[in-house]
């Protein structure tokens, strides 16, 4: 990380860094890292604030299993910094622009996904999936005619069910 890009981070949570240099060291991987501060844009309904975008040779263990490792590099070091809620939910790992690519591929699942509902008029669930991108789903969703949208198991098998608005809620 250069003095530059340190400067761009200066606001991002002090023990936050610190917990991800060491455990970059500590693990042995080839990475650094840039810390973006984006304004918060609330017409998207994304939350996003800082921007930890991964760059070097090891990039590509960090997206191996639609990105599992970047997800638990994530969700360890924000634990382990004990963030406020406020702050946590603003925090994303990324790297080679590999969230952006995944949330317009969401938005696309999921308007294909409501085109199905609509012709067939049975409900689909989708894949299971984190928070963040069942809360994608929702929001393109959100006011598309003639379709609802509910989260639905626990834990790692938590998805998005699509049906139609004119049948009963599937709870």
């Amino acid at each position: 990380m250069n003095d530059e890009t340190a400067q761009a981070g200066s606001e991002f949570p002090a023990p936050m860094e610190k917990i991800l240099r060491q455990v970059i060291q500590l693990a042995g991987f080839s990475l650094s890292y840039e810390i973006r501060t984006i304004p918060r844009d609330d017409s998207s309904g994304e939350d996003v604030q800082y921007v930890v975008d991964f760059s070097g040779p090891d990039v590509s263990l960090l997206l191996e299993r639609n990105g599992q490792l970047l997800d638990a590099l994530e969700y360890v070091l924000v634990r382990a910094a004990r963030l406020p809620a406020e702050i946590s939910g603003r925090v994303v790992f990324d790297c080679q622009d590999w969230r952006r690519i995944r949330a317009e591929e969401l938005r696309l699942t999921a308007q294909m996904a409501a085109e199905r509902v609509l012709a067939t008029g049975i409900q689909l669930a989708l894949a299971p999936m984190n928070a963040r991108e069942r809360r994608i789903v929702h929001l393109a969703l959100k006011s598309h005619p003639g379709i609802r949208t509910l989260s639905e198991g626990s834990g790692a098998d938590r998805r998005v069910v699509i049906f139609p608005a004119s049948s009963a809620d599937p709870r």
